[in-house]
């Protein structure tokens, strides 16, 4: 139960940060690397909920 509920605030916590970096005004190839970078780390965090890592 714990993994899921791990799984879940990662998602929502990744979902959040994807969701101010379109509000940043900043121009739109930092915004796509801000992007990349918050998917990555998320993926990685999922991953390690999983006990790939």
């Amino acid at each position: 139960m714990s993994i899921l509920i791990g799984i879940l605030i990662t998602f929502l916590v990744v979902a959040l940060i994807l969701w101010l970096v379109q509000r940043l005004p900043v121009d739109a190839r930092v915004k796509q690397i801000i992007q990349i970078v918050v998917i990555i780390i998320g993926i990685i965090s999922l991953l390690k909920y999983l006990a790939v890592f």
